[in-house]
């Protein structure tokens, strides 16, 4: 992803910390604002891992830190499930200052419920989706009922959250408990997804079904079985950023032709862990890595996978061209490939040490009321694809510093 680091205010005058990560293309078609689940931040690897799903679907995501957390100024335990709110508010700002207002907002957990708030006051919002999110706000007390006499006590307390402190004040738990998100639910004026973990153990995914109830159409509910509260397994993170990239689609409408902005056909980027690709043909993005085994996240393709792609749809093309062109009644055509590394047959029978070439082993099944000419013909033509011609000729690649 192509991050940049930014800081802008908030109506209190602290200066919020955020990363702004565009898609490969730096074009996007479409703003999103992510709000972290409480006492998290935005470095949380399940917000990157959405964050970069959402990337591959031609999102721009800022992701910012709540004040008091993460990188922003100032201190947490003066901070209210409002000054969320205003936080999120002044996120948004900055964007439609800076950029481009957010069409999509997608809360995790407390977040969630922020987003859910914060929406209805800001008018380019198309779409909003909550991760874990609770219907109730003051939900959030029970990580510290134990502390909650004292905090009534003594107006604050330090509190263990995550296996970190955290200063909680009287003046927080009386905002979360004046917050009645149903309100904000039944006007919110654009499309919802709801996303919870039936196991989800701390916040229980009845606060799921409550939310839907009090929302109004369209909503939608996916149900992430088998993920925990933060989503720490990467595919579960990487599986609700393909979830609300393709719901989201619905609602915020990309260009037919969103140009890409780059002078070359293709752009591709990888970041510094891992294997997960960025790439992106035009207006198409796709995903490339590697298999587990070799340190991937099995994602999508690897990269010769994604050449014998090339030179099976090429092949399929071609000979469904030629075929309707002769308007010979092939009704479909399958092309299997597989690649692998092999001795040159030449090579291997002399005596010299062989030499390894590339060999695409490629299957054509062809489907329709032909005639054992006609099928001979068309794998004659499968032999004149303009990949098949290239991988044949001599290739040379010019690499320079961009």
């Amino acid at each position: 992803m192509k991050s940049t680091r930014v800081k802008f205010s908030n109506g209190r005058g602290q200066q919020l910390s955020a990363r702004l990560e565009f898609p490969v293309s730096s074009h996007p078609h479409a703003y999103a604002l992510f709000a972290h689940c409480f006492t998290c931040s935005s470095s949380l690897a399940a917000v990157r891992n959405i964050s970069r799903a959402l990337n591959l679907a031609g999102y721009a995501v800022l992701r910012f830190d709540f004040t008091g957390l993460g990188s922003s100024e100032g201190d947490f335990v003066d901070t209210t499930f409002t000054t969320n709110i205003s936080d999120l508010e002044a996120a948004a700002e900055w964007l439609a200052t800076e950029h481009e207002a957010p069409a999509l907002l997608v809360g995790h957990s407390l977040g969630g419920a922020a987003v859910l708030c914060a929406a209805g006051r800001i008018p380019s919002v198309k779409a909003v989706a909550t991760i874990g999110a609770p219907f109730a706000p003051d939900h959030v007390s029970a990580h510290f009922k134990e502390n909650i006499d004292e905090i009534e006590k003594n107006g604050s307390a330090t509190v263990d959250i995550g296996g970190r402190p955290f200063q909680i004040a009287k003046t927080f738990l009386d905002d979360l408990e004046n917050q009645r998100v149903e309100e904000h639910i039944k006007d919110l004026g654009a499309a919802l997804l709801i996303l919870h973990s039936p196991q989800d153990l701390t916040v229980n995914i009845d606060e799921a079904a409550k939310l839907y109830t009090a929302a109004r159409h369209p909503k939608s509910f996916v149900s992430l079985d088998g993920a925990d509260h933060l989503l720490t397994k990467g595919e579960d993170a990487h599986y609700v950023g393909q979830v609300i990239a393709g719901w989201s689609s619905r609602y915020i409408i990309a260009p037919a032709e969103a140009p890409l902005r780059s002078d070359r056909e293709v752009a591709v980027r990888l970041g510094a862990e891992g294997f997960t690709t960025e790439v992106m043909v035009r207006h198409h993005s796709l995903t490339a890595d590697e298999p587990e085994k070799i340190g991937g996240n099995d994602y999508g393709p690897g990269p010769y996978e994604l050449v014998s792609s090339a030179l099976g749809a090429c092949t399929a093309m071609t000979v469904q061209m030629y075929a309707r062109r002769k308007k010979w009644p092939l009704e479909d055509i399958e092309v299997h490939l597989d690649h692998r590394k092999d001795y040159a047959e030449d090579m291997a029978a002399s005596g010299d040490k062989p030499t390894k070439i590339d060999l695409f082993e490629r299957t054509v099944v062809l489907h329709g009321d032909l005639s054992d000419e006609q099928k001979n013909r068309l794998l004659e033509i499968a032999d004149r694809c303009p990949v098949h011609r290239t991988l044949h000729e001599t290739v040379e690649v010019r690499t320079v510093l961009g």
